[in-house]
C-alpha cells in the first residue's frame, strides 16, 4: 500500500471515533443521546433537502461536507454543550489543537483542503458556512422539540440563551428562522424554556 492511501485509510479509521462522542441532545422519540456522527449525517441530509431555503445560492456539496466534518475535532476536544458558558471559553483552543492533530493524518493536500473547509465553517462568513450553521442550529432544536423540550428543562435553559444561539440561523435562512422562532415560542409557552 502506498503512503497516500495508508494516510487516507488511517484518517478514515480515526474519524470512526466520532461515533463515540455523545451530545446532550437525545434522539427523537426520547431515545438515547445522539453521537456526533449521527448529528453530522443528519445535518448533511437536512442541508440537501432544505437548500432551497438558503438566503443565498450555495454550493450544496460544500455545505454538506462542512456538516460532515465540523465536529470531527470533538474526537479530541469533546462535545461543548451549546449553553455551557465555561466550556465555551476554551472551545476554540481545544478544537484548534484537535484540528491540527486529526487533519494532519491526511496527505498534505487533503489536510489543507479539510482544514480550510473547517476554518470556513468556523469563520461564518460565506453563504455556505452560514447555511451549514443554520443546519447545526436547527437539527438539535428539532430533536429537542420532538422530545417535549426535555433537554432544555434538564439544563434550565432560558429563552435568551436559545435565541442568542438561534439568531444566527437567520443569517443562513430567514425561512428556517421562522420555523425556529415558532418552536422556541411554543416551548416557552409549554415552560420547557424559561423566559
Amino acid at each position: 500500500m502506498d503512503d497516500r492511501l495508508k494516510k487516507q485509510l488511517d484518517f478514515a479509521l480515526e474519524i470512526d471515533k466520532e461515533k463515540n462522542v455523545f451530545r446532550q441532545t437525545h434522539l427523537s422519540g426520547h431515545g438515547r443521546n445522539e453521537n456526533d456522527a449521527e448529528h453530522a449525517w443528519h445535518m448533511a441530509i437536512m442541508a440537501y433537502l432544505l437548500r432551497e431555503y438558503s438566503n443565498e445560492s450555495v454550493d450544496i456539496s460544500r455545505v454538506m461536507l462542512m456538516c460532515l466534518i465540523h465536529d470531527i475535532v470533538e474526537i479530541d476536544a469533546g462535545d461543548t454543550y451549546a449553553y455551557d458558558a465555561e466550556s465555551i471559553k476554551t472551545q476554540s483552543e481545544r478544537e484548534n489543537a484537535a484540528k491540527e492533530r486529526i487533519f494532519s493524518i491526511l496527505p498534505d493536500d487533503q489536510r489543507a483542503e479539510l482544514t480550510a473547509l473547517f476554518d470556513e465553517f468556523e469563520a461564518y462568513e460565506t453563504a455556505e458556512s452560514k447555511f451549514a450553521h443554520a443546519m447545526d442550529n436547527l437539527q438539535p432544536l428539532m430533536l429537542n422539540d420532538s422530545n417535549g423540550g426535555a433537554d432544555w428543562r434538564e439544563h434550565k435553559v432560558s429563552a435568551e440563551q436559545v435565541y442568542s444561539r438561534q439568531i444566527k440561523t437567520r443569517l443562513g435562512s430567514e425561512k428556517l428562522f421562522e420555523v425556529v422562532d415558532d418552536i422556541i415560542r411554543k416551548n416557552i409557552r409549554n415552560n420547557n424554556i424559561s423566559e
